[in-house]
């Protein structure tokens, strides 16, 4: 994990993520545009939150990844990281809507990492202006909380 060019593998990311990165540019457009090393920052945001959890949620994240992988074989032979983006956004949004609840969630759970590994790297934060402080409001210039 020091390797600044190695791959943190994700449960059921596929080769080099791309299961995982396939999802994230479906649900975040901007990530198309990250390179390498902000994939990488990314992925070990994601990496450190699943970490966190027990072993069973990371095989139910990754089993859920190899699953959407699946689905999108038996639905547009092709892989899940190989579809265009327009299906791969109508193929995440059918199964969002799904009668069962345990499908939904995984969608939802994916969208949740997502966002996560997006929008938590410094960089995106800045683009966006967020500027959360430990110290809360007072960090804040006064201007800025008037």
């Amino acid at each position: 994990m020091d390797d600044v060019g190695a791959v943190i593998p994700l449960p059921g990311g596929g080769k080099g993520n791309g299961r995982f990165r396939a999802v994230v540019v479906t649900m975040v457009p901007e990530a198309a545009s990250l390179g390498d090393d902000q994939w990488r920052a990314a992925e070990a945001i994601v990496a450190r939150a699943l970490a966190s959890r027990s072993p069973a949620v990371r095989r139910q994240v990754g089993l859920f990844l190899r699953v959407l992988d699946g689905l999108s074989l038996l639905r547009h032979r092709r892989r899940l990281a190989a579809l265009p983006p327009n299906e791969r956004t109508r193929l995440l949004e059918s199964l969002s809507r799904s009668r069962l609840l345990l499908i939904r969630r995984g969608v939802w759970g994916l969208r949740t990492l997502a966002f996560m590994g997006y929008y938590a790297r410094l960089e995106a934060a800045r683009s966006i202006g967020y500027r959360a402080s430990a110290a809360g409001w007072e960090a804040r210039p006064t201007e800025a909380r008037s």
